[in-house]
């Protein structure tokens, strides 16, 4: 008898811990914030879109965590969205900011943005050559270029003329 209320209880435990975690909460976060590109240099335009305003929703949205300020959402055509833009100032620091937006429902989402110096798309050329040593075939001394020819040419000669006094069988 233990045994099946120890069972029953945990099953109906586990459908109630089921259904809280499921239902809605009214005025709580639904939704996402998408953030784009999510990761933005300073002075860098931002666009943001959410779909959790609805039909024709209209939202309020909030930069102020990054130093931006406040900007407006407006409803899209695309997937009833609805979208906005600011632009990071150019005195933001590195780090990652939270974005908010509240619908005129009363409905708030949040996304993040993060922040860096350097552009993750924007490569960085290499300048100047490596230091790695003498140098190589095109280095900047010709005399020690010279010098590393003959070396490898006085080499190639003397093992060319070994292997030809062994294959003559002149025992070497």
């Amino acid at each position: 008898m233990r045994r099946t209320a120890r069972l029953l209880t945990g099953t109906a435990l586990a459908v109630a811990a089921a259904g809280l975690a499921t239902a809605p909460a009214y005025g709580g976060e639904t939704g996402s914030l998408e953030v784009f590109p999510s990761s933005a240099v300073p002075g860098g335009d931002v666009t943001v879109n959410t779909a959790a305003c609805g039909n024709d929703g209209t939202a309020a949205g909030d930069a102020s965590a990054v130093g931006a300020g406040t900007f407006t959402l407006a409803p899209s055509a695309h997937e009833d969205d609805a979208i906005g833009q600011f632009k990071v100032p150019p005195s933001a620091q590195p780090g990652t900011y939270e974005i908010v937006a509240k619908c005129t429902d009363g409905r708030q989402v949040s996304g993040d943005l993060t922040v860096t110096l350097a552009s993750m798309r924007q490569q960085v050329q290499p300048r100047g050559s490596v230091k790695t040593g003498v140098g190589g075939a095109l280095g900047p001394d010709p005399v020690q270029t010279a010098a590393g020819v003959a070396a490898l040419a006085v080499a190639a000669a003397g093992g060319t003329w070994l292997l030809h006094r062994r294959a003559r069988g002149d025992r070497i």
